[in-house]
């Protein structure tokens, strides 16, 4: 993995004569590329572009069981707040459990969390949702979700996880497990917050 830089002159990430665009999510080489600054992890990085504000917000989705338990609306919460405070935008199904936590911790953090409803109608988002997409689809939306996202999340979960994971997969997209999610081979288990954000943030700067 090569060192990520960050200018402070500048404002930018460097990494060996390269500076990422925030809003495409992307390296470039350009003449104007400036030294490098200060080596940054790439949770620091993504710290110092979501103080800028620049980041495209491509969604990450977190996943899990409707009827989840404390202990994960709990995990599912933090992680929602946390992906908030640096700047990324959450997807999830909108409804109760694993999904409504996730809503309720990204907006008290001052995000706006999309619900990617089965449903025909938005009024069956929970109560967290800032922007509810009814598609009136059923199970379907699940391939839409793991589609739309550039890292899933799982926390805890049945067959209805387990499917969005596959998905993802599929679709060679960065799946993640915490907690009691499905085991899956190639999904990597994390036990903290801190390292779930540090992989999606390797992701988003190419490093994953």
């Amino acid at each position: 993995m090569s060192k990520l830089y960050w200018s402070d002159e500048e404002r930018c990430l460097v990494n060996e004569g390269r500076r990422f665009v925030p809003s495409r999510l992307a390296w470039t080489t350009d003449e104007g590329c400036p030294p490098a600054g200060r080596e940054v992890t790439p949770l620091q990085a993504l710290a110092q572009l979501a103080e800028q504000q620049s980041l495209r917000r491509v969604p990450i989705g977190i996943i899990g069981p409707r009827e989840a338990t404390p202990a994960q609306c709990e995990l599912a919460a933090d992680l929602g707040g946390a992906l908030a405070r640096h700047g990324l935008q959450l997807l999830c199904g909108g409804k109760s459990g694993v999904m409504e936590a996730a809503c309720r911790g990204h907006a008290s953090e001052g995000g706006l969390p999309i619900g990617l409803l089965p449903d025909e109608e938005w009024q069956a988002a929970n109560p967290y949702v800032a922007i509810p997409i009814a598609t009136g689809i059923g199970p379907a939306r699940n391939a839409i979700i793991a589609r739309a996202c550039v890292a899933l999340v799982a926390i805890g979960g049945g067959v209805g996880t387990l499917s969005e994971m596959a998905f993802g997969l599929q679709f060679g997209r960065l799946v993640l497990a915490m907690a009691d999610a499905p085991q899956v081979d190639g999904v990597p288990r994390l036990a903290g917050v801190e390292a779930v954000l540090e992989r999606i943030a390797m992701r988003l700067f190419g490093q994953l």
